[in-house]
């Protein structure tokens, strides 16, 4: 690792089990805002965000250990703290599908369905760095090889993240992937964001959805196939409204416009905006580590202590020929590009 000249970001984080070293990689752009990642999943586990009047927030949900992380995807339902989720997020019906006329099995780890990539997916493996830049929008690459047949997903997929501070602060997320053979591929950051800390929930913060329809799902929150028009339902956030106490839902964007929601705190005068080149935005209130995991400095994260903005492809895009195609062909380039803005007001 020393090719990185990384004395002043990089760290021992922990030790996996088999005793795999896991080291924690930070970045500060020139306002002082500050992201750090592990290996382990490229998980982003801290942003720190200044504010106007001088003090700072971490933003975003995380465990002060790798044995809390590897923990957590034990509970009954794991949270995915600021993990990367692949091969393929959201659920997939039945764990299969039909690709080149060949059916693909794939594991059931969520009621019968494929969810988050199966039973190890991307966020509980390690990533290799691969680039770490400094300075002005600092940035740090990761890199995975899924080999073919991981999880049943067909296809040596290479991805390549990338996480940038920009100068405006910005987080921005971006994934390259390209493949071997024809395969599947839906990939999404899954930090719980909390404007207001992570020792309070999300309740009294405002968010906006730049959405006018959600998919339509069933019990087990597989799609169906078809839309549900928001307006005026209690999913409909095309003016800011308080977040509710549970919200699972799969946002249509309208690929002409880049931005996809905003989340304001009101207490500090924070506000959050997200921007994609993805097709949804899947809305997730929880973080709940069912009192058995604790979180960053003792915290205990509760079904309200954060909420996600999932940028991806449709949830169960390869069962239907109308949704946007989950495909990545051999000699494509799968590209996903989200950008998380952080703006801090006077009061």
């Amino acid at each position: 690792m020393s090719h990185l000249n990384i004395s002043s970001v990089e760290k021992l984080f922990d030790l996996t089990p088999d005793g795999e070293q896991i080291y924690s990689y930070e970045l500060m752009n020139k306002k002082g805002m500050r992201l750090s990642v592990i290996n382990y999943g490229a998980t982003l586990t801290s942003l720190k965000v200044p504010l106007k009047n001088g003090e700072v927030v971490d933003v975003v949900l995380g465990f002060d250990d790798l044995r809390s992380y590897i923990d957590s995807f034990r509970l009954e339902s794991a949270p995915y703290l600021g993990a990367t989720v692949g091969r393929f997020a959201g659920r997939i019906n039945a764990a299969s599908f039909i690709l080149n006329d060949k059916k693909i099995e794939l594991s059931k780890n969520n009621n019968g369905n494929s969810l988050h990539g199966g039973n190890k997916g991307f966020s509980q493996v390690v990533w290799k760095v691969k680039k770490l830049s400094k300075g002005k929008n600092p940035s740090i690459t990761l890199s995975y090889l899924s080999p073919n047949n991981e999880e049943n997903y067909p296809g040596d997929l290479s991805v390549e993240l990338t996480y940038t501070l920009s100068e405006d602060n910005e987080l921005i997320v971006e994934y390259i992937a390209t493949t071997s053979e024809d395969t599947v591929v839906n990939l999404t950051h899954h930090s719980y964001f909390n404007l207001d800390g992570h020792k309070s929930d999300v309740l009294e913060q405002e968010m906006i959805v730049n959405s006018v329809k959600t998919l339509h799902t069933t019990n087990d929150n597989v799609p169906t196939g078809s839309f549900l028009n928001v307006a005026n339902s209690p999913y409909d956030f095309s003016l800011p409204r308080k977040c509710p106490e549970k919200i699972d839902n799969t946002y249509v964007l309208d690929n002409k416009e880049e931005f996809a929601a905003s989340l304001f705190n009101k207490n500090n005068n924070l506000k959050m905006s997200v921007y994609t080149n993805q097709p949804a935005v899947h809305i997730y209130v929880g973080g709940n580590c069912f009192n058995s995991i604790k979180g960053k400095d003792n915290a205990n994260y509760q079904s309200t202590s954060g909420i996600c903005f999932e940028t991806q492809n449709f949830p169960d895009a390869p069962n239907h020929d109308h949704f946007p195609t989950a495909v990545l062909k051999k000699g494509e380039i799968y590209h996903h590009k989200s950008i998380y803005k952080f703006q801090s007001f006077k009061k």
